[in-house]
């Protein structure tokens, strides 16, 4: 049975659950695009049964985390706000080994995030990561919003879809209806941020060289799967698998199949402890 626990320091929500008896290890979740950490209670529930802690926040200007929903001045926010993470599971768990788990955008943070703190982990787990756009936008829209950005960082630009994030529609209608899923337009500045960090990983992935398993459904129209096959092709790790899951959508933790994926993830986890 899981014991959770939360708070809020700093403007920064924070999010544990805790198995009973012995941690045998802890995973450092960071949630996608618009959502927040209590939409993981399931797969926080399902480690603490086979003795992993999860720990996780509300990213900055998502949740119940202080920020204007929908901007972000930059991604080293994102950065920031992990590495307090991270200091604070190591407080509590100095010598457990402990995973990166990314989702969606949670993905792209956490692949950033390797390029320069991969030796704190023993592996990381990336689902659906936000490492390629669905539709790459011809160069001229991107150079309309990077003088945007300049100008009025700010401006509302882009509204996403949230139908295709799950095949059940109840996984659908749960999340519109989740008053602490942000609904806001992204900022020029957002888009930007969110572009660049996306070629700095590209450029960058070979430096990762930790145990890593990439997963990713296959009718994911959000996220491209082809970026994170990219990502697996790049990635030095001599310890690398890739799970294209075929005809799931985005979410692939709130699938129907979403019980099955937790059990690959803990068979995983097992074999990197």
């Amino acid at each position: 049975m899981s014991q959770i626990s939360d708070h809020t320091d700093h403007g920064l929500y924070y999010r544990h659950w805790t198995p009973e008896g012995k941690v045998k290890g802890v995973v450092m979740l960071i949630h996608g695009l618009g959502e927040h950490c209590q939409r993981y209670d399931a797969l926080g529930e399902f480690l603490n049964q086979y003795g992993y802690a999860l720990s996780a926040i509300d990213l900055p200007c998502h949740g119940h985390s202080e920020g204007k929903r929908g901007h972000i001045d930059s991604f080293d926010e994102f950065q920031s706000a992990a590495l307090k993470l991270h200091a604070r599971i190591r407080e509590s768990y100095p010598d457990t080994p402990l995973f990166l788990l990314g989702h969606s955008m949670g993905g792209l943070i956490a692949a950033r995030f390797l390029l320069d703190h991969q030796d704190k982990f023993s592996g990381a787990l990336l689902s659906g990561a936000a490492i390629q756009s669905p539709q790459e936008p011809p160069k001229w829209q991107v150079a309309i919003i990077k003088g945007i950005a300049k100008l009025f960082p700010k401006a509302a630009m882009l509204q996403l879809d949230a139908s295709a994030i799950s095949r059940d529609p109840e996984v659908v209608d749960k999340y519109m209806a989740d008053p602490l899923v942000s609904k806001d337009k992204l900022s020029a500045r957002f888009l930007v941020e969110m572009t660049n960090t996306m070629d700095t990983v590209k450029a960058n992935a070979a430096k990762i060289t930790l145990p890593i398993l990439i997963m990713h459904g296959t009718k994911d129209v959000m996220t491209a799967p082809e970026g994170s096959q990219l990502l697996f092709n790049s990635v030095s790790s001599p310890d690398k698998h890739i799970n294209l899951y075929d005809g799931l959508y985005h979410e692939i933790f709130n699938e129907p199949e979403g019980q099955q994926i937790f059990a690959e993830v803990v068979t995983w986890l097992n074999a990197h402890g």
